[in-house]
This record gives C-alpha cells, sequence and structure tokens, in this order.
C-alpha cells in the first residue's frame, strides 16, 4: 500500500528512505479526509438548494402565489362593493326617504367612526402587511356601513307601513271650498296689522268669506284645542295630524267638535267668523311642521290645479295688510 508510504531523503546515503507510518499519521490523513467529503457535500448541498427548489419549495411558491391573486381578487371584490353600497346609499336618500317625505339620513349614521387599539397590529411584520391590514380595514368599514343601511332600511319600512295613514295626515287642502272663498286677504309674511298699524310677521294665511261659511278639516287628526278667545285668535281650533303635523283655524263664529274628538280630511269643523282681533269675516289658518310654523300654501296638493297654485303662491307672497 504505497499510498500510505512516506519517504525522506538521507543526505548520507544520497537515496530516499521510506518512512513507517505512525499511528497519530493515521489520524491525520483520516480527519483531512473526512473533513475534505464533508467540505464537498455540503457546498454540493448549498448549490443544489441555491440552484434547485425542492418539491416542496416548489409547492410553497404556487401556494403563496395563489394567495396573492386571491388578495387583488378580495380588493377587486370590496371595491364593488363599496359601488353597490354607495348607490343603495343614494338610492335611500334620493328616492325612498324622498317619496316617504322625510330627511336624508345623517352622514355621522352613514359612516359611523371606531376608535379605540390598533385593530391590524397582529398583521404586521410579514410581506404583505400593508395590503392585508388595509383590506381588512375596508371590509370592517363596509360593515359597519352595512348595518348602518340596514337601520335606515328597517325606518323607511315603517314609513311604508305608515306612508297611507301619513298622506291622510298632511295638510292638503284649503279650508275653505274654492267656490265660497271671496278672497285670498292675506298671505305668508310680513304684513301690517289692521288694528295695531304695524309690520308684523303674518304666520298663516286668512281666506275671506262670508260669516257662517263651513271650514274644513285639511287633513285626518284629533282635535287638541277647542277655545274661545275675545282677543287673538277668537273662537279657534287646534288639530293635531301625527307625523309632526298640526293646523290652526282661527276667528270661527262657531266651532263644531270637541276636544279629543277624530275628524278626517274634508269634514266640517267650525264656520267662518268675525271673532278676536279681526276686522271682517275671514278664518286665519296656519300649518305647524315639528313644532315650528310653515307657510300652509306648501301644502294645497289636492284643491288647485298646477297654475292655481301658482297664482296662490304669488297672492300669498304679495304685500298687503292682513285680517289680524
Amino acid at each position: 500500500m504505497s499510498w500510505f508510504q512516506k519517504t525522506r531523503f538521507n543526505p548520507q546515503t544520497l537515496q530516499n528512505e521510506v518512512l513507517p507510518y505512525k499511528t497519530r499519521d493515521y489520524i491525520w490523513w483520516a480527519v483531512r479526509n473526512v473533513g475534505l467529503v464533508v467540505l464537498i457535500g455540503t457546498a454540493s448541498i448549498f448549490l443544489f438548494d441555491y440552484a434547485f427548489d425542492s418539491p416542496k419549495d416548489r409547492a410553497m411558491a404556487r401556494e403563496i402565489q395563489f394567495l396573492e391573486g386571491q388578495v387583488e381578487q378580495f380588493k377587486s371584490d370590496v371595491d364593488e362593493m363599496v359601488e353597490v353600497l354607495e348607490d343603495l346609499q343614494v338610492r335611500d336618500d334620493a328616492i325612498y326617504r324622498t317619496v316617504f317625505g322625510t330627511d336624508p339620513l345623517p352622514g355621522y349614521r352613514r359612516n359611523p367612526g371606531v376608535g379605540g387599539a390598533d385593530r391590524t397590529e397582529h398583521l404586521r411584520g410579514y410581506d404583505h402587511t400593508e395590503e392585508v391590514s388595509e383590506l381588512q380595514l375596508k371590509i370592517a368599514e363596509i360593515q359597519r356601513r352595512l348595518v348602518a343601511q340596514s337601520r335606515s332600511f328597517d325606518e323607511v319600512m315603517d314609513l311604508a307601513k305608515t306612508h297611507e295613514a301619513r298622506l291622510q295626515s298632511i295638510p292638503a287642502i284649503q279650508p275653505i271650498r274654492n267656490d265660497d272663498l271671496k278672497r285670498m286677504a292675506s298671505g305668508w309674511g310680513w304684513r301690517y296689522h289692521p288694528i295695531y298699524k304695524v309690520k308684523k310677521f303674518h304666520y298663516g294665511m286668512d281666506f275671506s268669506a262670508e260669516t257662517g261659511t263651513e271650514i274644513f278639516a285639511t287633513g285626518d287628526g284629533e282635535v287638541i284645542k277647542v277655545r274661545r278667545s275675545y282677543t287673538g285668535y277668537g273662537r279657534h281650533i287646534v288639530i293635531k295630524h301625527g307625523f309632526g303635523y298640526e293646523t290652526l283655524y282661527a276667528h270661527m263664529d262657531k266651532t263644531l267638535v270637541k276636544k279629543g274628538q277624530k275628524v278626517k280630511r274634508g269634514e266640517v269643523i267650525g264656520l267662518v267668523g268675525n271673532t278676536g282681533t279681526s276686522v271682517a269675516p275671514h278664518v286665519h289658518y296656519e300649518v305647524f311642521k315639528d313644532g315650528k310654523k310653515v307657510n300652509p300654501a306648501h301644502y294645497y296638493f289636492n284643491d288647485l290645479t298646477p297654475e292655481q297654485y301658482e297664482t296662490l303662491l304669488r297672492n300669498s307672497e304679495a304685500a298687503h295688510q292682513s285680517f289680524d
């Protein structure tokens, strides 16, 4: 086994002499060769891993690619849901609530905020943290807005159920027949008071007619006040129609209903007179919405053609003296 031999040149004999191997020589030879094999093997493994993917790595890469595609699809789906939700909100405000005569849902109810701790903290530290966090926040926002929209639709459903009663309750006719009406003496706005001779705001409309002319309830409701006074409104009636509406009929010659009585639109409730602070037979008529006086001319839906309605509005806004 010559590969285990080692030689040394002997200057005295001028020849190479074979030296026997010792135990430590065998140990060193073994360590050196094993180390070389290990080094080559390790380098080969690293090179192979770098140049070639294992089946497990390839499967993982495919899964990551699939998940990234799903994230992009979810983002697209979420954007589409936001568009649909916004369309529902527009329909809710511009159509459904308008049909039922109610105000749009306030912004703070449509888009309720959320506070507190960072809800995406557990997502930090990953390659797709920003995308996933943004997606999660959008989904949470959609959930809140969907809850708000659902509650809004519940309100609209309640409005739909009471729509017929609401329509009957709106003061939608004149308190005096057009045939019995001499003229509309005074409308909504600043007027000169016939007695005090000062300019005052006239919160209603005066309909001039003969004493004893029938006065009609302008909407379904309940009589909540029947009163007689020698000043101010004189004999007058107040009807509560519900849904925020009330009407007042003043200066009556005679009242024909009692407090607590239920009345229907078009039912006779009294007769035209000249009682209280009044200078001529007429009925002073006021409309209240949610506790505030509003122009009664805006509610004559049933009695007038569009042309008559425009004429009435112009006359009601003309500045002249009132009857009370």
